[in-house]
């Protein structure tokens, strides 16, 4: 297989199903050497009875594709650890790593249990970081012995985490780390080579099938498009780790359907400075009149949408 990943060698969290397996399949048929990685758990985390990681990999070789399955737990230092060496091992170096793994425990935040918001940020969240670390050691090992890589790094987010989602905040929250975690390290690995940025996919996978059975719902036999089918993200997926991305780093995407939307984060809007301390009243006052001047928030997903 050649492509725009020809020769690449990539890593892919949570690839068994879903978003992560169009992923692993479309960089794949890229050309590129895929670390497929799953830890066969159910929505709520739990473990499953078997890893879909080899199924993927059967897959990619089916279609004369290289791939290794990998069923750590990538939210753990020594699950990270071992897929960086699991590349490197395969297939002597890595050169893109897609962070997608995550499950969904939705409650509202009156219901919301400890233990259920420690398991998202868990698995999104530390699950993002601990593999990002690990790859960035690696990289840094790179170019400081003079091989500086052209190295690429895709984190997942999502619209609950820039807009907020009714009944999703420990998600949310974990999904809003990313984009922080994001910029932090489009940063501080760019003297490495390291580009990093992040998608907010909107697709049909096991976490958005049953939160939005009907937004999600596959069209009838010959209806036309399916937006929410998740190959319909991949694309970008595998450009941005592709090298062809020279320069562009700490962007968030969003990619639904046949639409790619550059996401525009936190910004100045109206200010004002009175060269002192404002009394309670005037901060009162100030405030509203610079709210009456600001672009109004973005829609809750979950309320408005």
């Amino acid at each position: 297989m050649t492509g725009i990943c020809d020769g690449r060698v990539v890593i892919v969290t949570g690839a068994g199903r879903g978003l992560g397996r169009a992923h692993a399949l479309a960089y794949a048929a890229e050309g590129a050497r895929v670390v497929v990685n799953d830890l066969g758990v159910g929505l709520d985390g739990s473990p499953g009875p078997d890893s879909p990681a080899a199924l993927v990999v059967e897959e990619i070789h089916a279609a004369g594709g290289e791939a290794v399955a990998h069923g750590g737990d990538v939210a753990t230092r020594a699950g990270a650890e071992s897929l960086i060496a699991a590349a490197l091992d395969a297939f002597g170096r890595l050169d893109t790593l897609v962070n997608n793994a995550g499950f969904l425990r939705d409650r509202m935040l009156v219901n919301l249990d400890e233990d259920d918001w420690d398991a998202v940020m868990r698995v999104h969240l530390k699950g993002h970081f601990l593999p990002l670390q690990q790859a960035a050691v690696y990289w840094r090992a790179e170019a400081k012995a003079g091989r500086t890589p052209v190295a690429r790094v895709v984190n997942t987010s999502s619209g609950a985490g820039l807009l907020g989602s009714v009944g999703q905040g420990n998600y949310s929250a974990a999904k809003a780390g990313i984009v922080g975690l994001t910029l932090v390290a489009a940063a501080e690995m760019g003297r490495y080579g390291v580009q990093v940025n992040a998608i907010a996919p909107a697709a049909r996978t096991r976490m958005t099938e049953r939160a939005f059975a009907d937004a999600m719902a596959a069209p009838a036999p010959g209806g036309g498009f399916d937006v929410m089918a998740p190959e319909n993200v991949s694309p970008l997926v595998v450009w941005l780790g592709s090298a062809a991305t020279t320069g562009v780093t700490g962007r968030v995407f969003e990619a639904e359907g046949g639409r790619i939307t550059v996401m525009e984060g936190w910004r100045a809007g109206p200010s004002a400075d009175k060269g002192a301390r404002w009394t309670p009243s005037e901060a009162g006052d100030t405030a509203l009149k610079l709210l009456a001047d600001a672009e109004a928030p973005g829609a809750v997903y979950g309320a408005a949408r």
